[in-house]
C-alpha cells in the first residue's frame, strides 16, 4: 500500500547546522636549529589519513559539487547527468495471457534506454535560493516491446525517447528562525524504502520517477542554531508517487510532523508522522459512480551512525529505517464488502537495517574506500489472504534497489501481467478493486531479504562490486488476482503459495570514472547478475522456473 511522503529533512539540517572556526593560535619565536627539539614521532595513521566519515567512502557517485552561494552576486549553477543503459537479459515467463500461448513471456529480452536529468539552482543571496530539476529527454529508444503488462507505471510497450518529466520547483528561505521552503520538491526520509525522491544512487540498479510533492515544510531549531535537535512540519498535495499522480486526477493529501537529531558526524536519529487521505473516482456498478479514498497514517523511524575502527583510518557504519501503516480504505475491497459497505483495514510493516565497514587509502581531499563490506537486511509484510478485510503488503519505494533481477525484473513483470489480466475488458466486465495497485514497479513487497555486498577500488577512479539477495516470502505467495476471480489461492505461475522461497540472485559489476574538465565526470560501467529461482516461482506442475540472468552496459556524464 501506500508510500507516504516526507522532505529531505537531512539535507535542511546540513543547512541548518552553524560551521565551527578553528581558534588562531599563538606563534612563539623560531629557535635555533641545536635548541630544536627532536621532532616527535609521526601522528597515527588516522590523523594522516583524516578521520572523518563522508558517504563517498562507500558509494562514489561522481557528482559534481555545488559550489558555496556568494553573498554579494547572483549566482547560477547548472549541475545533473546524462545516464544511457543497454541490457541483455532473460525473457521473463509470465502467465498466459487471453489463451495466446506467445504471451507465456515478457517478449522483451533487449533494452536501450536513457535520461538527461537538469537540475539548475539560482542563489539570490546566502539565505535565499530557487531550485528546480527536469528529466528531458528521457524514455525507451530501442529493444523489443513488451507484451501486455501496461499496468506497469513504465511498462517499455512503445519506444518513446523524448519523453519529459518535471520535477522541481521549489523556493528555500533560511530565516534565522528556521528553513521554509514552497514549491514542487523531493520527498525522501531515511533509507528510502517509504518516501524516495528518485535521486539517491544506488550500489546495483538505477532510480527512476520518485516521490515529488507540492510541499510548505518549515524546519527549525527550538533549542538555537547549534543544537542538533531539530523540528519540521509540512502540508503536501502529491504531485506524484508510487501510489498516486495528480495527473491522473488523484488527489493526494498529506501532514507531517517530524523531530530528528542530527550531529556534524554524520550520526542521525529521527522519527516521524504522517497522515494521508487519498480519493478518486470510481467507476462501479454501471450506473453508479463513487469515490473511492484511503485514510491512513504512517510511523516511521530512521537512523544512522558511523564510528572510527580503533588504529586504522577505517569506519563503521550503519543505518535503520523501520514503518508500520495504520488506516483503512475502499481502493481495494471484497465482493462482501461492496456489499455492507465495509473498509479494508490497512495494516504494514516493512523494515531495513544496514551494516558495513569501509578501510580507506590516500590523504586529505584525496582519500577514498578501497575496501567497503556491507550486509543489508529487510522485511516487507506480505498479504496470505486478500478476502480477510486487512491489506497487510508492504512494498519498499521501487528506488530502494535491492540486487538487478529478482524484484527489479521477474517480481516487477509478474504483478504487472497479473495486474493487466485484472484490468482486461476482454475478460472482466469490472476490474477488481485495487487491481492497479498490484504492480510491485520493482519494489520489494511481502518478502524478506539479505542484501551482502563488497566494493573493492584498486584506484579511486574504479569501482569493482560483488553482491548477493537470498530471499523469501514473508506470507504464503498468493496471486489476489485468482483469488479475487477464481476463488483459487496460487502464487503467479499457478504453484503452491505455501512455497516461500523466492531463490538466489548473484550479482557482479564494474564503474569507472574519468575526471574530465570543468568538473564532469564521465562514467563507463557494466552490471550483471544471474537468479535461481526458488519454488516460491514454481508452476501448477511444480517445476521451477528456469535461471534467469541480465548484464546492462552502462554510460554516464555527470556534470
Amino acid at each position: 500500500m501506500g508510500r507516504l511522503s516526507f522532505a529531505t529533512l537531512q539535507a535542511a539540517s546540513a543547512i541548518l547546522i552553524a560551521s565551527v572556526s578553528t581558534p588562531v593560535q599563538a606563534v612563539a619565536p623560531e629557535a635555533s636549529a641545536a635548541d630544536r627539539p627532536v621532532p616527535p614521532p609521526p601522528p597515527p595513521s588516522d590523523a594522516v589519513l583524516g578521520a572523518d566519515f563522508k558517504p563517498h567512502l562507500v558509494l562514489d557517485t561522481g557528482r559534481a559539487k555545488l559550489e558555496p552561494p556568494d553573498p554579494d552576486a547572483l549566482k547560477i549553477q547548472i549541475h545533473g547527468e546524462y545516464q544511457a543503459r543497454l541490457s541483455a537479459h532473460s525473457d521473463v515467463p509470465l502467465r498466459q495471457f487471453r489463451g495466446d500461448a506467445s504471451t507465456r513471456s515478457l517478449g522483451q529480452t533487449t533494452r536501450l534506454v536513457h535520461w538527461l536529468r537538469i537540475t539548475p539552482q539560482l542563489t539570490l543571496r546566502e539565505d535565499l535560493k530557487v531550485v528546480g530539476q527536469i528529466d528531458v529527454p528521457r524514455g525507451f529508444i530501442a529493444g523489443q516491446p513488451t507484451r501486455h503488462v501496461d499496468a506497469a507505471e513504465t511498462d517499455y510497450a512503445e519506444r518513446q525517447p523524448v519523453e519529459a518529466h518535471p520535477r522541481w520547483l521549489y523556493l528555500e528561505y533560511l530565516s534565522p528562525v528556521g528553513l521554509l521552503r514552497v514549491g514542487q520538491q523531493p520527498s525522501h526520509w531515511g533509507m528510502g524504502i517509504v518516501a524516495n525522491d528518485g535521486d539517491h544512487p544506488t550500489l546495483f540498479g538505477d532510480y527512476e520517477r520518485g516521490a515529488i510533492v507540492e510541499r510548505i515544510l518549515f524546519a527549525t531549531r527550538p533549542f538555537g542554531k547549534e543544537s542538533p535537535f531539530n523540528v519540521a512540519i509540512a502540508g503536501d498535495l502529491v504531485f506524484r508517487d508510487s501510489n498516486a499522480k495528480l495527473s491522473d486526477d488523484e488527489l493526494a493529501f498529506q501532514g507531517v510532523l517530524a523531530a530528528f537529531y542530527a550531529d556534524k558526524n554524520d550520526n542521525m536519529l529521527g522519527f516521524y508522522g504522517v497522515y494521508r487521505a487519498q480519493s478518486r473516482e470510481s467507476q462501479g456498478l454501471p450506473g453508479r459512480n463513487f469515490d473511492e479514498t484511503l485514510n491512513v497514517f504512517v510511523l516511521d523511524s530512521t537512523g544512522k551512525f558511523n564510528a572510527k575502527i580503533p588504529g586504522t583510518s577505517g569506519h563503521v557504519f550503519g543505518e535503520y529505517e523501520v514503518a508500520y501503516m495504520h488506516g483503512d480504505t475502499n481502493y481495494v475491497r471484497t465482493t462482501q464488502q461492496t456489499r455492507t459497505n465495509t473498509r479494508e483495514d490497512v495494516r504494514a510493516l516493512g523494515s531495513a537495517v544496514r551494516v558495513g565497514a569501509v578501510t580507506t587509502s590516500g590523504r586529505g581531499d584525496d582519500r577514498y574506500g578501497d575496501f567497503v563490506a556491507t550486509l543489508e537486511w529487510g522485511w516487507a509484510s506480505g498479504d496470505a489472504d486478500p478476502n480477510d478485510g486487512v491489506s497487510r503488503r508492504f512494498r519498499f519505494d521501487p528506488n530502494h534497489n535491492v540486487g538487478l533481477i529478482l524484484f527489479n525484473e521477474t517480481l516487477r513483470w509478474k504483478t504487472a501481467r497479473a495486474s493487466s489480466i485484472a484490468q482486461d475488458p476482454e475478460l472482466v466486465q469490472r476490474p477488481n478493486p485495487g487491481a492497479d495497485l498490484l504492480p510491485s514497479e520493482g519494489g520489494v513487497f511481502g518478502a524478506t531479504y539479505l542484501n551482502p555486498t563488497i566494493v573493492v577500488r584498486p584506484v579511486r577512479e574504479l569501482d569493482l562490486k560483488l553482491g548477493a539477495v537470498i530471499a523469501q516470502t514473508t506470507a504464503d505467495f498468493v496471486d489476489p488476482v485468482r483469488v479475487g476471480t477464481h476463488g483459487v489461492f496460487e502464487n503467479y505461475d499457478g504453484g503452491d503459495p505455501r512455497s516461500h522461497d523466492l531463490g538466489i540472485e548473484l550479482d557482479a559489476g564494474f564503474e569507472y570514472r574519468l575526471g574530465l574538465d570543468y568538473g564532469m565526470t564521465l562514467q563507463l560501467g557494466a552490471q550483471g547478475g544471474v537468479l535461481f529461482p526458488g519454488n516460491a516461482l514454481a508452476d501448477a506442475g511444480g517445476h521451477a522456473m528456469g535461471n534467469q540472468y541480465i548484464a546492462v552496459g552502462r554510460l554516464g556524464l555527470q556534470y
